[in-house]
């Protein structure tokens, strides 16, 4: 293609046409404006007029900035426009090149090289500048090294502004070409002796970050930074220069003796609020050990805090995080009440750093008083600062395997309370610490199924998704803890209760299975020689009409497999023990169905205990079983009828309609649950669904919110009056034992899938166990 004529150089649009007609197109014509404007660029870019050709690149680099355009086809006509002599039109050039070469990837880079060596070397201050923010941008190894000696040069230069700039490229430089540090280190250190504060910031500046990846190398350059730090007044240097010293100072212990005194002095007399926060931090991370200068800090901070501005309140509660980090706990006590007013605070970053440092004075005398504050507090808050609190208590309190909890009956009642909060959002971690707690610490085993006990039998969680998981645990709780429940006929009832068909389908099998085992254990209990006076006959056969009466439908028909399949176990079990207690005499009962339930209830009497994270890594592969088998064939062999999803949300029951309902109900009433089912009915009403309207949810659950501004102040006072001071142990029982594994450094949570995967061991050896005694075997079913 022919270069432009002069006809198209004269009416050349500039910069300001194009964003001019880029502002005014229509909306979704903008792509075919900027394709138009391209072209013409490229017509353009091609002329030997530098003027036409410097509007060019001017033009492409503002679409290449603005609208990401690929100009990298132009590389070779910004290193041609760099050779001008023209000062405006070398400046667009190298701006050009700054944005859109990659110092990898672009070939022509090299072509810059002489170029860059000449401007470095002009005459005119300005050519020199523009090659040395050119060659920040896009320096490489082999930039590095070609123009060394440029550098070198000019880091002597008489101009101050040439000689800041080539300081800052060096940084880059090094990076790049590490010996370029040998040749020029001496110089960059003399300039931190020079009198124009541009060159003194820029050389401060590059050993700031120069120390930060290695700082061995730059503490003999110690006495040079000291004396900046008692001779400048430059607030931006001084911050660089504490920077550097609080990198040094953990190689050289000593120098602390030599920097307190005049970092106090300028914490003491600054005024700027920049420079006295940066000496704070410095003296709590690097010099914590001098009490006089920590006093001084803690001092300052406790002003941040009663300022005004929340950047400053935000900045101190960090200083006293850093405070804390170094076990300096007691600097948060000094100013406890400005830390707990922050807990109210608007800003949400103010508040989560409050509540970290007020998490950090809990210890084991005042966990429940503060505990017990933020959940209040929890409450009133909105939904994303309460999750927060919520997480952070339980991460607290299971710290180290709940170090600082000595009361688990409180602790896990604690966790029961948490679980109804409105906004509670933490339903996997509860989950996780009721399973881990039982099966850790045996001794709360009863207060731990009276809590899961109250979460089961209130129909209004169902409805409430967020609770599933905790549900879920207690279920499991309220199933493998059984002999502990005082009311085990109620507890079935809340199992199998008509409103837990709102529950997913992975949640209500693991209702159906706990249910499973109260039901056994009613069974044995009925059915002991000693006797038991609290159940009747007729009472623990409507317990069996009942709980068949509900799962049933699900064994002849249920979309979940899992589901069905318990649900099948659990009538199987009735259909075989119904027979065995049918009998007239008491004592028959007794002899008929002892043996056969106290076989099913053996079944479940194993203990589980907590296992290691990494037991299941050390079983052995079955000789066949390739765990990394491609399933996707299975879908075409099924039909396409497979679905391995799971859902994760709850459902409503299938609607029934009013003749099968009429005929169901006629069923049930010549049956001889039909009394204990109206009686329940009766007395549990909440939990049977509405019978105008079957696909109605159940009310979830809500906490109140109507707590006064006073009693919010009022909790927070109590907060700020707790200290981390011992009170006198006037304990009556002692801590319950945890159970720790050796070989488990981290804390295995024991998820209910884990820990229900746990069962099919127990029962395989269950079964072996009986065999060899002679025992009544279990049928097959149940296996």
């Amino acid at each position: 293609m022919a270069g432009p004529s002069l006809m198209d150089s004269l009416f050349q649009s500039s910069l300001e046409d194009v964003i001019k007609s880029l502002r005014l197109c229509p909306p979704g014509s903008e792509s075919a404006f900027i394709s138009k404007s391209v072209e013409d660029i490229r017509r353009e870019i091609k002329s030997t007029d530098p003027q036409t050709k410097a509007t060019a690149v001017e033009k492409l680099a503002y679409l290449h900035s603005l609208h990401g355009v690929d100009v990298s086809w132009a590389a070779f006509h910004y290193v041609e426009l760099s050779s001008s002599a023209a000062h405006s039109h070398k400046r667009i050039a190298y701006l050009a090149a700054a944005l859109s070469f990659n110092p990898t990837t672009t070939d022509v880079i090299l072509l810059l090289t002489n170029q860059l060596r000449k401007d470095l070397s002009s005459p005119n201050v300005h050519d020199v500048g523009v090659a040395l923010s050119t060659l920040s941008s896009i320096c490489n190894p082999d930039l590095s090294r070609d123009l060394t000696p440029e550098l070198f040069t000019l880091l002597g230069s008489s101009r101050f502004l040439i000689r800041k700039k080539a300081i800052c490229v060096l940084l880059r430089v090094f990076k790049h070409y590490p010996d370029a540090v040998r040749v020029c280190f001496k110089r960059v250190v003399e300039n931190l002796e020079s009198a124009d504060m541009g060159v003194l910031s820029a050389a401060v500046g590059l050993f700031s970050e120069l120390t930060v990846s290695e700082s061995t190398p730059y503490l003999p350059l110690a006495p040079e930074f000291h004396k900046i730090l008692v001779d400048c007044r430059n607030n931006w240097v001084l911050i660089k220069i504490l920077k550097i010293f609080s990198k040094l100072a953990p190689v050289e212990p000593r120098l602390g003796r030599r920097l307190v005194e005049p970092i106090c002095e300028h914490l003491e007399r600054t005024g700027a609020k920049s420079l006295a926060f940066e000496c704070v931090r410095t003296i709590l991370t690097s010099f914590s050990d001098h009490v006089s200068a920590l006093k001084l800090a803690v001092g300052k901070v406790k002003e941040f805090l009663e300022s005004d501005d929340s950047n400053l309140r935000y900045l101190a509660l960090q200083a006293l995080s850093v405070a804390v980090s170094q076990t300096h706990t007691w600097a948060v006590l000094e100013n406890k009440e400005s830390v707990v007013k922050a807990l109210s605070d608007g800003d949400i970053n103010i508040r989560l750093e409050a509540l970290a440092l007020v998490m950090s004075m809990v210890s084991e005398d005042n966990l429940m008083e503060i505990c017990s504050i933020l959940i209040g507090h929890a409450r009133r808050s909105d939904p994303e600062f309460c999750n927060e609190i919520l997480g952070l208590i339980l991460r607290t309190c299971s710290r180290n395997f709940y170090e600082l909890v000595f009361d688990f009956d409180w602790y896990v009642s604690f966790l029961g309370e948490m679980a109804r909060l409105q906004h509670c959002q933490k339903g996997k971690e509860i989950e996780d610490q009721l399973i881990d707690i039982a099966l850790r610490v045996k001794d709360v085993r009863g207060e731990l199924v009276k809590v899961a006990r109250n979460l089961v039998i209130d129909p209004s969680l169902l409805g409430n998704p967020l609770l599933h998981r905790v549900l879920a645990a207690c279920s499991w709780i309220s199933g493998e803890y059984v002999e502990l429940s005082k009311d085990p006929v109620e507890l079935t009832e809340a199992l199998v209760q008509p409103m837990t068909a709102f529950l997913p389908p992975p949640l209500r099998s693991i209702y159906i299975q706990a249910a499973f085992k109260v039901l056994t254990f009613c069974l044995c209990r009925f059915v002991e020689p000693s006797g038991n006076t609290m159940m009747t006959k007729e009472s623990i056969l409507g317990l069996l009409n009942l709980v068949e009466a509900n799962l049933r439908p699900l064994a002849a028909e249920c979309d979940e497999a899992e589901v069905q399949e318990r649900a099948s176990n659990v009538v199987v079990l009735i259909e075989l023990a119904r027979p065995k207690l049918g009998e007239q005499q008491e004592s028959d009962v007794m002899m008929k169905a002892s043996d056969f339930m106290n076989a099913v209830y053996d079944f479940f009497s194993e203990e589980l205990g907590p296992l290691p994270a990494g037991a299941q890594e050390r079983v052995r592969l079955p000789d066949g079983l390739l765990l990394g088998e491609n399933l996707d064939e299975l879908e075409e062999i099924c039909g396409g009828d497979v679905n391995c999803s799971l859902p994760t949300s709850f459902q409503p029951p299938l609607q029934i309609t009013a003749e099968e309902e009429e005929e169901e109900e006629e069923a049930v009433a010549v049956s001889e649950s039909t009394s204990l089912l109206a009686k329940h009915r009766k007395r549990h009403g909440l939990y049977y669904l509405p019978s105008d309207d079957r696909g109605a949810y159940p009310p979830v659950a809500i906490d109140e919110e109507g707590e006064e501004e006073a009693e919010e102040e009022d909790d927070l006072r109590k907060l700020s009056l707790l200290t981390m001071k011992r009170r006198p142990d006037n304990r009556v029982k002692a801590r319950p034992v945890v159970v720790k594994l050796d070989d488990d450094q981290q804390q295995q949570t024991g998820s209910l899938q884990k820990v229900v995967s746990g069962e099919a061991d127990r029962r395989k050896g269950r079964r072996r166990k009986q065999k060899s005694r002679g025992q009544a075997e279990i049928p097959d079913f149940l296996l």
